[in-house]
């Protein structure tokens, strides 16, 4: 479901705005499919003994299962990749997914991220 509503917010708006416009569009869309979303949402970060009570925001959560990181590049790098796995491993969630809404075809922007799968 997360797929096929990116893939309709690409569809109707295109390539190339800012990220924050495909969050808010893709949350709608979501919403509509019956899903539970959070934009926004503050993760803590645990190191040793610490938490920090705002380690990263997620983009969009969505059930509070999985992560989505958005962006609007024209290509994703390495770093992208190693961000939505960090974001995976320190908010101990299995599934997530790195959305390019800056790719010409929204397929080409779609990773798939897991975490402690198997």
């Amino acid at each position: 479901m997360v797929i096929e509503a990116a893939i309709e917010v690409h569809r109707e708006l295109g390539p190339g705005l800012l990220e924050s416009i495909y969050e808010a569009a893709l949350a709608y869309e979501l919403n509509e499919r019956g899903l539970r979303v959070e934009r926004q949402l503050p993760l803590p970060i645990r190191y040793k003994e610490l938490e920090f009570d705002e380690g990263f925001r997620a983009d969009i959560v969505v059930e509070n299962l999985v992560v989505l990181e958005l962006k609007s590049v024209e290509k994703i790098n390495n770093a992208h990749r190693k961000q939505i796995q960090t974001y995976l491993k320190l908010s101990d969630r299995k599934l997530g997914y790195l959305l390019n809404f800056g790719e010409a075809l929204m397929k080409d922007g779609i990773v798939r991220a897991v975490n402690h799968l198997g």
